[in-house]
């Protein structure tokens, strides 16, 4: 069995938008099974990864659809846990004219932000694997305690840790990010996965923080920037440039899901713990990048979460063009 890549955080409904743009024509939603994490999970199973999620959803209609989902598509759900004490959270997402998208979430409170930091047990890391979290189970005290019980669970086993910041202003109270909170999560990972616009909201000089980020023992950065070029930073290696397919954009919904699953899918192929992350040369950084990028591409070409997720002979049709 390959390494294992544990996806930890919410799974939810995405209904996504028909896109109605005509006066008098009625906009429609379409239920599709979501969640960044989740999302990430099946991305590593769709390329033929050991792919675990962790989370929670409500013990409803919706949670049970979202089990079977990830089922389908080959993600280990063990330690998924129900719960009759919230619903499953909705995200309602509507698409402009370009694929870029827009949320309107039904979260407080979901099942998702119930589990707590014991549900977690130690005998999920023990064996070599990659855990991955991001910034949406930072929005609430209690499930950020959970997060960071996670990720020291993880580091405790020699894990490598991802971060994906992936900021949805609008689940924080009030719309107010903990800038605080969301950097020292993001600095406590092995490999952190960010856009240049997130890290606008959490710095005024976003590469100082990446500077910061390294000192604090963060080994790869990686920078996107919508279709512009993706950048990453390592202490060993430096600054360096993977360029961006050109592809027909239909829904950006899983573009950054699907580029993180293809990472931690060959962070996970090249060992899985941190002492393979600090032997990787230059040239295997850019060629880990580039399989990356061609899986977030090869997502936005398709509708919807899960079924845009590429396939790894799809993923090594989109890297043969460029």
């Amino acid at each position: 069995m390959t390494t294992k890549v544990m996806a930890f955080g919410e799974a939810l409904i995405d209904f996504l938008s028909n896109g109605a743009t005509q006066a008098g024509e009625l906009e429609s939603f379409t239920k599709f099974p979501g969640g960044a994490p989740a999302n990430v999970a099946v991305a590593v199973a769709r390329l033929g990864g050991n792919s675990h999620f962790v989370g929670q959803v409500g013990d409803d209609a919706f949670g049970h659809f979202l089990k079977a989902s990830l089922d389908g598509y080959g993600v280990n759900t063990e330690n998924m846990l129900m719960t009759k004490e919230a619903k499953t959270a909705l995200a309602f997402v509507s698409l402009d004219q370009t694929g870029e998208r827009s949320f309107e979430f039904y979260r407080s409170p979901s099942a998702d932000i119930l589990f707590k930091e014991a549900d977690f047990e130690a005998s999920w890391f023990a064996e070599k694997g990659v855990f991955h979290t991001c910034s949406n189970t930072l929005t609430d005290a209690d499930i950020t305690k959970a997060t960071l019980a996670g990720v020291s669970m993880a580091r405790a086993a020699h894990w490598i840790v991802s971060i994906d910041v992936n900021l949805r202003i609008n689940l924080w109270p009030n719309g107010q990010v903990d800038t605080k909170r969301v950097i020292d999560w993001m600095q406590s990972g092995d490999v952190v996965k960010a856009s240049l616009e997130e890290l606008a909201v959490l710095a005024a000089d976003p590469f100082a923080l990446i500077d910061e980020s390294l000192a604090a023992g963060v080994t790869l950065f990686v920078l996107t920037d919508g279709a512009n070029p993706i950048r990453f930073y390592t202490a060993a290696h430096g600054e360096a440039t993977v360029l961006t397919p050109k592809v027909e954009v239909k829904d950006t919904t899983a573009a950054g899901d699907a580029f993180v699953g293809g990472l931690l899918y060959k962070l996970a192929e090249q060992g899985g713990d941190r002492a393979s992350l600090h032997t990787l040369s230059a040239q295997e950084l850019v060629d880990i990048v580039r399989f990356a990028a061609a899986c977030g591409a090869d997502s936005v070409t398709k509708l919807g979460a899960y079924p845009s997720l590429p396939t790894l002979s799809e993923a090594q049709a989109q890297l043969s063009r460029f």
